[in-house]
């Protein structure tokens, strides 16, 4: 007996009604994004892995899927190497590819490679899938959606503040309430510059971006090993731990970084956001959080993190500046920020909430039963008719029993059942029947069009 098929852990199949829903995320992502003057582009699944390492820090670094070699690369590899047993260096010397972990990589690739095709500032959008070689849990994929958008070529904060417009509207659009978390590296930089560890900036950020996952406890355990002193954490605690307004968080923020100029730097590009968002009636709420760090070694401004409100989920959304991304690929000051949906994510959201329109699910509207090729071929001609008026239609495909055509369109939650008979054929009529109310009328085409539309 053949052995039952399956698919890896972290990845999934999806079923017509799942992409109905997923596809209505990425139109309403698309659409938005439209709104806002972005253009799409796409890039390849897989990266050199020169691309890719070194790009994510230590951490990411271990997340990438890397993809062997074709060939006979073991012949390159001498004995000792081979028992070895060294994992990584092994992997350098057979794997020069993987997939992609996300997508703002790959794109500042793409910007350096296609500089002198690009008008900047350029703005573009992504919806496509990334893999990382994550432990699969609850929210957490090894294969999932991003859906990115990043200007590249302007140092303008405005650019950070339409970006959260965007998120706004968007879960606006979609019924999710939301908290956006805003933060900025250089308020993080100052933070450890004045606790005396400027030289563990990126060991700092990492802990206190797991806060709520790991707890205060663990996150100082985790600084402690990192070797990060006491006194440095002592210093760090009630920063970390800033309640209030985000006006009152800048202002004691202004007092503790007064001595560091990066810091002030920070606070005041986050001052300006928060001011110009002020006036743009958000429907979400926007909040100051300095325990926001998103642990990737390539943000260098403003931090933005998206939570949900009323499901227990980790981040649905994320971004923020990364000035010097081009840079490790040979076109230095060119600035950059950018925002990623969380496709798979909202999709479970959107699921748990219920949040879903009926009629994203593009579900067919209208069937003709199938009494044989003349009755068939009859049919076929209605349905160009009734297919240019917009109605998603269909003819069952083989002569059946009434009662198995029937239960096809029940399974398939089908709401109209069109009939053709010769009695129907013969005076220019259709019998159709509402499989929600289990009214039948006979009817003629326009009157058909008329009522599926209704």
């Amino acid at each position: 007996m053949a052995a039952k098929p399956s698919i890896p852990k972290g990845t999934r199949d999806f079923s017509p009604v799942e992409m109905a829903k997923r596809n209505y995320i990425f139109d309403t992502i698309r659409n938005v994004y439209h709104l806002y003057g972005f253009q799409q582009i796409e890039t390849p699944a897989m990266e050199n892995l020169s691309t890719l390492m070194g790009k994510y820090g230590e951490e990411g670094d271990k997340l990438l899927f890397k993809i062997q070699n074709s060939g006979d690369y073991f012949s390159k590899l001498t004995d000792e190497e081979l028992l070895s047993r060294d994992a990584a260096k092994l992997a350098g010397k057979f794997c020069e590819k993987g997939l992609r972990y996300d997508l703002t990589v790959p794109f500042a690739r793409y910007v350096v490679m296609h500089r002198n095709e690009i008008t900047f500032p350029f703005k573009r959008y992504q919806i496509q899938p990334v893999w990382r070689a994550d432990r699969p849990q609850r929210g957490r994929y090894r294969e999932f959606y991003q859906c990115d958008a990043d200007v590249v070529g302007s140092d303008s904060l405005f650019n950070e503040i339409e970006f959260i417009e965007i998120i706004d509207t968007v879960f606006t659009k979609l019924g999710i309430r939301v908290c956006t978390k805003l933060n900025n590296r250089k308020i993080l930089s100052g933070i450890a510059e004045v606790i005396g560890e400027a030289d563990k900036i990126v060991d700092i950020t990492v802990a206190i971006d797991k806060l709520d996952k790991i707890g205060l406890e663990n996150v100082n355990k985790e600084l402690t090993e990192k070797g990060v002193t006491q006194e440095a954490i002592d210093k760090l605690q009630p920063i970390i731990q800033l309640s209030g307004t985000n006006l009152e968080k800048l202002e004691t923020l202004k007092q503790v970084l007064v001595e560091s100029e990066v810091g002030v730097k920070g606070i005041q590009e986050c001052e300006f956001i928060l001011n110009a968002l002020a006036d743009l009636d958000l429907v979400n709420e926007v909040e100051l959080d300095l325990t926001l760090a998103r642990g990737l070694d390539y943000y260098t401004g403003a931090i933005i993190e998206v939570k949900a409100l009323d499901v227990e989920m980790g981040s649905i959304t994320g971004g923020g500046r990364y000035d010097n991304l081009t840079g490790v690929f040979g076109l230095k000051d060119v600035s950059g920020v950018g925002i990623s949906f969380g496709a798979d994510r909202i999709y479970d959201v959107l699921n748990q909430l219920e949040l879903y329109p009926q009629e994203t699910l593009l579900r067919t509207q209208l069937i003709f039963v199938n009494f044989g090729d003349k009755e068939a071929a009859y049919c076929i001609k209605l349905l160009t008719s009734i297919r240019k008026a917009g109605i998603r239609s269909e003819i069952y495909p083989d002569e059946a029993k009434m009662k198995k055509q029937m239960a096809y369109a029940n399974n398939n939650d089908i709401p109209f059942v069109a009939m053709v008979g010769e009695n129907e054929m013969s005076e220019g009529k259709i019998t159709l029947k509402n499989m929600l109310t289990g009214d039948q009328n006979t009817v003629t085409l326009d009157e058909l069009i008329d009522l599926v539309k209704k």
